[in-house]
């Protein structure tokens, strides 16, 4: 069976990346053909470890070109570029005859469905359903993100199969007949279960609005004037990292919070921390929480829309907060610090928990999903 994937960009080290790399790497593993179709890839390497025996091909549409323009120019060009985005990816599709098609909620969005090469097409959404309206952009471009976020329905329904990440998420969409829940699977095996011993909270994800790492460092303020001895590590990069940065030396924290580059193998710096802290104003399934689990680690986060809730049992495995509620996230993280027995503990629910998203209980419901749409389409050959 032939598999595409459509996706902006693999050179960067975000979680969609992560997942979809390790997925397509699986899939090969298990006998399929795997074909990545980029954007945006400008000449760059992927990120993570691509299986040789991917087939790789960038459209050379460059999207990302268009950020910073005014909403009439971005518009036109916008368009244009979607017409030959268009027309390049049914030439392409074309010549490869896939079986399935999965669009990664991307630019393809509006067309793939249109495409009439005979794959089944597959939509797949690491976001929320409120994905667009929580960017929190004003004037026009609020009133472009709202009607954005209606159509996303209406060409959600358009697929053969709209697979979500939660439960949670699931329930915002409606009644979708294609509509599955399909979780991200954990990126890595464990290293085992981490000590917890170390005096340091970890978080990770990149530096914008959305992972809201500035409620982070205001909480973190609370803390350190309780517990000096602790430090705050964030890894990840993006645009607000100056911004961070002096953020973090105005409130006196340059010597307890630091901003690191991201690691490939973050599984290392997962073990030598004792808890993971997320202050995220959305997300789809967020892979730092995945990790953080699989590496025995308890868990405090904004509950957010979505992923915690689907992750994190209050008092169990971790806490979740009120979206800002600072001081009660200060007080969960304290509270975890000043108690061995209650992080060891927290530490062992969050490893029995992560069995639920192992790498071989997630494939085999891609796997079930594929196979069955193979079957729809009379086809019964792996290759």
């Amino acid at each position: 069976m032939k598999i595409v994937y459509c996706i902006a960009a693999t050179h960067n080290s975000g979680g969609m990346e992560r997942v979809l790399t390790n997925k397509a790497n699986e899939l090969v593993r298990r006998g399929y053909t795997v074909v990545i179709v980029t954007t945006d890839q400008n000449g760059k390497p992927a990120y993570f470890d691509v299986d040789p025996r991917i087939h790789c091909y960038d459209l050379d549409i460059n999207y990302v070109d268009e950020q910073g323009k005014g909403p009439i120019t971005k518009t036109l060009n916008y368009l244009r570029k979607q017409r030959l985005h268009r027309k390049k990816l049914t030439a392409l599709l074309t010549k490869l005859q896939p079986d399935v098609v999965v669009s990664m909620f991307d630019h393809d969005v509006s067309f793939l469905y249109k495409v009439q090469e005979g794959s089944k097409k597959v939509l797949e959404i690491h976001f929320s359903r409120f994905k667009r309206i929580q960017y929190n952009r004003t004037g026009i471009w609020r009133m472009i993100d709202r009607w954005r976020s209606r159509q996303d329905v209406s060409l959600a329904k358009k697929y053969d199969r709209f697979v979500v990440l939660t439960e949670e998420d699931k329930g915002y969409w409606g009644a979708l007949p294609n509509m599955l829940v399909i979780p991200n699977a954990n990126s890595f095996e464990s290293l085992g279960d981490a000590p917890l011993t170390a005096k340091r909270v970890i978080a990770v994800g990149r530096y914008d609005y959305q992972k809201g790492f500035d409620e982070l460092i205001q909480v973190w303020h609370l803390v350190h004037a309780c517990h000096p001895d602790w430090r705050l590590d964030i890894f990840g990069k993006g645009p607000l990292q100056e911004k961070l940065q002096r953020q973090i030396e105005a409130l006196g924290l340059g010597e307890t919070v630091s901003l690191r580059a991201p690691v490939q193998h973050i599984e290392q710096e997962y073990m030598a921390s004792s808890i993971l802290a997320m202050t995220s104003r959305y997300e789809g399934l967020p892979m730092t929480l995945l990790e953080a689990q699989a590496c025995g680690l308890p868990l405090v986060a904004y509950a957010c829309k979505c992923g915690p809730r689907d992750i994190i049992v209050d008092g169990k495995n971790g806490y979740l907060l009120m979206e800002y509620d600072r001081q009660g996230m200060a007080n969960r993280l304290m509270e975890i610090m000043e108690n061995d027995d209650l992080r060891a503990h927290m530490g062992k629910a969050s490893r029995e928990k992560s069995i639920l998203f192992s790498k071989d209980r997630v494939m085999q419901q891609w796997i079930q999903l594929f196979e069955e749409l193979n079957q729809q389409m009379g086809r019964h050959d792996h290759e």
